[in-house]
């Protein structure tokens, strides 16, 4: 697919049809999301690949946006290691730019992915780290649901949001 096609035809897919996805195209999912950028080159992401039913199925309990988990044949726990990176607003953004180009490839595969946000709300996290025994050094920043569509949205109409882009200085 061209590259701007997948940008804008990406879109957050929150219905799943019960059908496995291939291990290697879990591992391409994978091997873009180690390619993203990070401060320093740090990398200090570490992903947990979940396709356990009755773990995708605990998450709902705790938080309240991932119901769509209980469709989804495989979940990507996306994660932070604090021993690679210690300033958590670097860890942050590694990972989000490591989820980004996941579901970039998770598009462009024909699949269907969702990030659900779990860093910082405290809740989300502890639920988290207990129900995939994530240690305290590891920070799980968001959740990747992830499968076959069961859903077709159409592609995003690429906008500027009036007043969101300045020239050479911030104007009001």
């Amino acid at each position: 697919m061209e590259l701007q096609n997948v940008i804008f035809g990406r879109r957050s897919i929150r219905r799943f049809m019960a059908k496995p996805v291939s291990e290697e195209w879990i591992e391409k999912i994978l091997a873009s999301g180690f390619s993203a950028p990070s401060a320093s080159n740090k990398q200090p992401w570490e992903f947990i690949v979940v396709t356990e039913r009755s773990l995708l199925d605990e998450v709902p309990n705790y938080h309240q946006y991932a119901a769509m988990l209980r469709e989804a044949p495989v979940g990507i726990v996306c994660c932070g290691n604090t021993k690679f990176e210690n300033r958590i607003d670097y860890l942050q953004q590694d990972v989000a730019a490591a989820i980004q180009n996941m579901l970039l490839t998770i598009h462009d595969l024909g699949l269907g992915g969702v990030w659900l946000g779990v860093y910082p709300v405290k809740e989300r996290v502890e639920g988290v780290r207990k129900t995939f025994s994530i240690p305290e050094e590891v920070i799980p920043v968001g959740i990747i649901a992830l499968g076959f569509p069961a859903e077709n949205k159409p592609p995003h109409t690429p906008t500027l949001l009036p007043g969101r882009v300045h020239r050479n200085k911030y104007t009001s």
